[in-house]
């Protein structure tokens, strides 16, 4: 769910295209220097899109809409030319005029990212809905998600999906597997209970023996899931400090408040998380991990604790600019998202404009207006607030308010030519 989708999700890639194991993580990668490919002109960043296109894109737009800008028409439809027929993404096509075929390696994560950011931008109720239906036919048998259709579930890709069915407008306890799993199922399974060695966070998968190692990227990205929530979240008050509650048969909400109390305590003493040794690395000397910080940031926030996000937030002011300059724009959307959840100013991040550095980094947007700071324009609809109808997008509430009316109108008419029509 981060920018960082390096070495394990290219090896990650690799693993798939040879018909070996899963991914051991998913993330968003950090495209090579030098692109192999021609960049297409909607397209945010001049890096190697080949690993993180469609997600980079995705990112950039959710991170947009939460601020007032609405992207150029040509990077809106870059995006929706990168799905399959089947409602599927890559990572990136760089030649959309040839089919998907069995070559295509699909990504959940990246629909998933795809799905939100074209639900912000309006206007492209097919193409999510294809996405939706795509994404629900490769469920797997646990309830959750794997990086690509048929990978065993993971943290990261079952909470990017679930953030996707939701803000389409899925009901989420709907999603049944036959066997009556839903796609909260697999995160629970993925919890460390409370009581012992990092309780509350959450492996990214189990190991070949049930056991569970705490991941702080997937505690981040399972805090959402558990919530039934997208990444772009709202400015959510501060509540009180998060607890961790033991025992088992836990709901996926109390679930979600132990990840929110390990993640509080990961950064509550330096402000930030570090990034986990890759594997054979002789240097373990511990770097921060500037994306999984901004991704526990947005996390603690939609969980109400806002407060306990607010350490990492003045650490992120103080040191991520030169790291989202390197990253590019998936960067500058994270930050955004972190600063959107806390209510602060992604135009004034520690001096840095994120808004107009990452709308520098793709075609020049079709309208910026500048949010009201005193109006949450972030609300995301959660599972609690969805009306679910079959494959659509639902407008909330406002839908069926808008066609009571339309109906009304309609049958005034009707009774006032009928009462006309009876006059002498």
């Amino acid at each position: 769910m981060t920018v960082r989708r390096s070495a394990a999700t290219l090896a990650a890639t690799a693993a798939v295209l040879c018909a070996a194991a899963a991914p051991v993580a998913v993330a968003a990668p950090s495209p090579s220097p030098s692109p192999s490919v021609a960049l297409p002109s909607g397209l945010y960043g001049t890096a190697d899109p080949t690993y993180d296109g469609v997600w980079r894109q995705s990112m950039a737009f959710l991170a947009q809409r939460l601020e007032g800008v609405t992207p150029a028409a040509k990077s809106v439809d870059w995006l929706i030319s990168q799905q399959c027929a089947d409602g599927s993404y890559a990572a990136f096509r760089p030649d959309t005029a040839k089919a998907c075929d069995a070559k295509t390696v699909r990504d959940t994560n990246a629909t998933a990212a795809a799905t939100q950011a074209l639900v912000e931008v309006d206007g492209h109720r097919e193409t999510v809905n294809n996405s939706v239906r795509w994404l629900k036919s490769v469920q797997n048998e646990d309830g959750g998600w794997g990086y690509t259709a048929g990978a065993p579930s993971d943290a990261n890709s079952t909470s990017l999906v679930i953030g996707a069915l939701a803000r389409q407008g899925q009901r989420l306890a709907d999603i049944t597997t036959p066997g009556g799993k839903t796609p909260y199922d697999p995160l629970l399974a993925l919890a460390i209970p409370c009581g012992g060695k990092d309780g509350g966070a959450f492996a990214y998968q189990a190991d070949k023996k049930g056991g569970l190692a705490a991941n702080a990227d997937a505690t981040a990205a399972a805090v959402l899931g558990t919530m039934g929530k997208a990444m772009a979240v709202g400015n959510n008050a501060a509540g009180k400090a998060p607890s961790c509650r033991p025992g088992s048969g836990l709901t996926p909400e109390q679930t979600a408040q132990n990840g929110a109390h390990y993640l509080a305590g990961a950064l509550a003493g330096s402000g930030h998380l570090n990034q986990a040794p890759m594997p054979g690395a002789t240097d373990t000397t511990p770097q921060p991990d500037f994306g999984n910080t901004a991704d526990a940031v947005v996390a603690l926030s939609a969980a109400g604790h806002q407060d306990k996000a607010a350490g990492a937030v003045a650490w992120l002011k103080k040191n991520s600019a030169d790291w989202a300059a390197r990253s590019g724009p998936a960067a500058y959307a994270q930050l955004i998202l972190a600063a959107h959840a806390t209510g602060d100013n992604a135009r004034d991040f520690g001096g840095v404009d994120l808004v107009a550095r990452l709308n520098a980094a793709g075609p020049e947007p079709a309208a910026v207006v500048t949010p009201d700071p005193s109006a949450d324009t972030g609300y995301v609809l959660t599972e609690k607030d969805q009306v679910h109808s079959g494959d659509d997008v639902i407008g909330g509430v406002w839908w069926y308010i808008g066609i009571g009316l339309v109906l009304a109108a309609i049958a005034f008419f009707l009774i006032s030519g009928r009462r006309k029509n009876r006059q002498p």
